[in-house]
């Protein structure tokens, strides 16, 4: 009697045959599950989420789940208010910071 496989599908575990074969993998699996996609990539960027992360961070981007969470509508009130008034609130940093370059 040769070994015996199991195969889950979610919490039930199925005896499978010796020369049973995986159905392949979707890309939404491995995004959600590891880090395999990233790999696949080959991209010397990075290899993982939280070298894409740092990455995205390091260059001011980011990705659609980020706006997920509400930020479109913060952000969508946030320039409605900036129309109405004319008054940016990053705009007194972004002057300081200006002369501070200025200055070195």
């Amino acid at each position: 009697m040769g070994r015996r496989r199991w195969v889950y599908y979610g919490t039930e575990a199925v005896e499978v045959s010796e020369d049973y074969i995986a159905p392949p993998r979707t890309v939404a699996d491995s995004i959600l599950w590891n880090d395999r996609a990233y790999q696949d990539m080959n991209d010397p960027r990075f290899a993982s989420r939280t070298q894409h992360r740092q990455y995205m961070k390091d260059r001011g981007l980011t990705t659609m789940d980020e706006y997920m969470s509400g930020t479109w509508r913060k952000d969508e009130e946030r320039r409605i208010a900036y129309r109405k008034t004319g008054l940016d609130p990053t705009r007194k940093n972004d002057i300081v910071k200006a002369i501070h370059k200025i200055k070195r």
